[in-house]
């Protein structure tokens, strides 16, 4: 155990001392398939969430992934500024702004209260569920959605002695679908909105009808996996009564500001721009202690997304990019069918965030690039839905229930998945070759 321990640390101790010394290394010059090497592993770790032998998540995952370009010479230290996507980046961030206010304001557990006391009906609950989650999940970020709701689902369905998994299966596909329709709905959807210039009314315009008629696919798709819960004659035996605790004043503050903040998206306002007022606004404030709003963001997202963004620019410095995009083009194979099913392959084997990072330079080289974005926002996202690994936002479902000892397994999961991507990815395909590409 100490031989380990101590090989663990001087290991890379000595590689950089020597390093940094000028003593060859085998290789400290940029080429081609080094850079391959370091950001194939560092996806393939950001894909798992972890490396077995160590503790590590995704953010440090991709840091080392960075350092290891650094040390190898794939990278330059000061190029690194430069493959930053300040605008995502700040957009994320004020957006976490923006769901941290709401949720101390109590408006999730609100709206997630008026959704339990409106129906008996398993069915009539599950389309309402559907309906909400995706609404919500275009108007702020998925993940959040899923982190709000899955304890209210699992409050009512335990108390009233109904199978949980499907209503859990429904809230984390209907968060991922919903979030196809705005450019806010998703990290994904923001990089894409930033790096394409399209605007949030026209992304909208574009892509809800995707969104509409993929939510629908969930509720028949689950109203067949799950025939005893959902039975025609099927009802509740209690409703809620829960009184969900809120702040007026808060409230009406985030509401006006959201509003003005649609507006803005709608005129066609800067979204990184419009957001981040927006949030510095929910930031003056007497009552709320900052720290409260500073706790509830995700600062690993934010630092996994610029090492990602640099990882991702490595490729692009060492001309990797550049030959993937030349040999697509000269096949001209590229398409709404053929970009869904690169992007679905992708998203399901290293997420669908870094997809869209490798994808991005393909899609800007088109001749006419704003299918194909609009193409990867979809497809990218309803890829999602495949594997319970598939998002963020399904491991968010399947973690808040197992904390209540509901257990939400791969393959209770994938079963439902598999069927709801396939149905969402074929609208998707059909609706952009149609009207669209």
């Amino acid at each position: 155990m100490r031989r380990n321990l101590i090989r663990s640390i001087f290991s890379p101790v000595f590689f950089i001392f020597f390093h940094f010394l000028g003593f060859p290394v085998g290789f400290l010059s940029p080429n081609l398939w080094i850079t391959l090497l370091i950001v194939a592993l560092t996806y393939v770790g950001v894909a798992l969430g972890r490396f077995p032998p160590l503790r590590s998540n995704r953010t440090t995952i991709a840091l080392v992934g960075v350092g290891l370009l650094l040390l190898t010479r794939q990278l330059a230290f000061s190029d690194m500024g430069s493959y930053l996507d300040i605008d995502t980046l700040v957009l994320l961030f004020a957006m976490m702004i923006i769901n941290a206010n709401l949720r101390l304001a109590g408006f999730f557990g609100l709206a997630g209260n008026a959704l339990l006391r409106l129906t008996r009906s398993p069915r009539l609950f599950l389309a309402l569920e559907i309906l909400v989650a995706g609404l919500f999940s275009a108007l702020f970020l998925n993940d959040t959605i899923c982190l709000m709701f899955t304890p209210l689902i699992l409050e009512l369905t335990l108390a009233i002695e109904r199978n949980p998994l499907p209503y859990l299966i429904a809230l984390a596909t209907a968060a991922n679908i919903g979030s196809v329709a705005t450019l806010t709905g998703n990290p994904q959807n923001m990089i894409i909105g930033v790096a394409s210039g399209i605007k949030f009314l026209d992304f909208t315009l574009a892509l809800a009808p995707i969104a509409l008629l993929s939510l629908a696919g969930i509720w028949i798709v689950l109203i067949k996996i799950y025939p005893q819960e959902f039975s025609k004659h099927s009802t509740f035996k209690i409703q809620p009564t829960s009184r969900v605790p809120y702040y007026p004043s808060l409230l009406i503050k985030c509401m006006i500001i959201l509003a003005l903040l649609l507006i803005a998206f709608l005129l066609g306002a800067p979204v990184a721009e419009s957001a981040f007022i927006a949030a510095c606004a929910l930031l003056i404030t007497r009552r709320v202690k900052p720290e409260k709003v500073f706790a509830e963001i995700d600062w690993g997202l934010l630092v996994l997304f610029a090492a990602l963004f640099v990882v991702t620019g490595s490729l692009e410095a060492n001309g990797i990019t550049a030959i993937l995009s030349d040999l697509t083009a000269k096949t001209g194979l590229v398409n709404a069918f053929s970009l869904s099913t690169i992007s679905l392959v992708l998203s399901n084997l290293v997420s669908n965030v870094p997809a869209v990072l490798l994808l991005r330079p393909l899609v800007a080289g088109l001749e006419n690039p704003i299918p194909g974005w609009l193409t990867l926002a979809a497809s990218s996202t309803l890829a999602g839905n495949l594997t319970l690994l598939g998002s963020v936002a399904n491991l968010i479902v399947a973690e808040s229930a197992a904390r209540r000892n509901v257990r939400l397994g791969f393959w209770e999961y994938t079963r439902a998945g598999i069927l709801i991507t396939l149905f969402s990815m074929v609208i998707s395909v059909i609706w952009i070759t149609l009207f669209l590409w």
